[in-house]
């Protein structure tokens, strides 16, 4: 029972992270000659501009 409190617990800090980190990648771009990766379609809903 309490190893699966903790897993819940540690899944939602993961995904938590994991919004975090994508809100962020969204909202920067990459220097000229480093190539960014095209971002998936449900990323664009997470633009501040």
């Amino acid at each position: 029972m309490l190893l699966k409190v903790v897993l819940m617990k540690l899944c939602k800090v993961v995904a938590a992270l994991a919004i975090m980190i994508t809100a962020m990648n969204v909202n920067t771009a990459c220097i000229y000659l480093i190539h960014q990766p095209k971002l998936p379609d449900g990323a664009k809903k997470l633009r501040k501009f």
